[in-house]
């Protein structure tokens, strides 16, 4: 839902700010390398702190770059393969520096084991969540499901509740802190569904794919039993 109206209404929001890049001469790949790299700075210099409404003002900056640089090699009329993978790696990356600087403060000043787990979970499942999409692509299955919790859901999720969470500590809001651990078992739950949809997903196709393949291959084989009888 937030990839098909969100990322819209950002892309044109956005539009006039990637075509001055493009005046500039900067590429998009530059824009991916530097939003990683803004993402990863916010993350890993404000979350293990506990600064969680800073943090998430610098990432929140430097996260829409996902949506600047496929706007600005759309207006140029280009496809690049080595773009779309430099995006789709980095975003991995990207995430995993915002999870891993909150499991960073619940191991170290947030003092709480179980909500590092938590968020360790919701790192490990957003790359295989991603993963499992990726690989039955490459064995060509559609895999033609979303799931429940998308990359921009969690992204989301985690961020407008980190941000708020922030406030506790920032401008003395008390009891609102409990937003982030809310955030994470939602995320992690969410997670978990999506990954088993996914699989299933593949299950299914991959199932029909090599019946469709057994009865071609039977097909294939038929004449020819055919003509040696004859």
């Amino acid at each position: 839902m937030l990839n098909k109206y969100a990322r819209a209404f950002f892309t044109r929001v956005l539009t006039p700010f990637a075509a001055l890049l493009l005046r500039l001469r900067v590429s998009p790949d530059a824009v991916t390398l530097v939003g990683t790299a803004g993402v990863m700075a916010g993350a890993l210099a404000f979350y293990p702190r506990g600064e969680f409404f800073w943090g998430t003002v610098v990432i929140t900056l430097f996260v829409f770059s996902d949506l600047v640089d496929g706007n600005m090699a759309r207006q140029l009329g280009v496809s690049s393969r080595w773009g779309a993978f430099l995006d789709s790696t980095l975003d991995r990356v990207a995430d995993a520096a915002i999870f891993a600087g909150i499991a960073l403060w619940y191991a170290g000043g947030g003092d709480d084991q179980l909500l590092c787990a938590v968020t360790l979970f919701c790192l490990a499942s957003g790359q295989v969540v991603s993963y499992t999409k990726a690989r039955g692509e490459s064995i060509g299955l559609p895999v033609a499901v979303n799931g429940l919790v998308e990359r921009a859901e969690r992204l989301v999720i985690t961020l407008v509740l980190a941000g708020f969470s922030g406030w506790e500590r920032t401008f003395d809001v008390p009891h609102i802190g409990l937003l982030l651990p809310l955030a994470l078992w939602v995320v992690a739950v969410g997670s978990l569904i999506t990954l088993i949809q996914r699989m299933l997903t593949v299950r299914r196709e991959s199932a029909e794919a090599d019946a469709a393949a057994a009865r071609e291959a039977a097909a294939e084989r038929e004449p020819e039993g055919k003509r040696e009888q004859a």
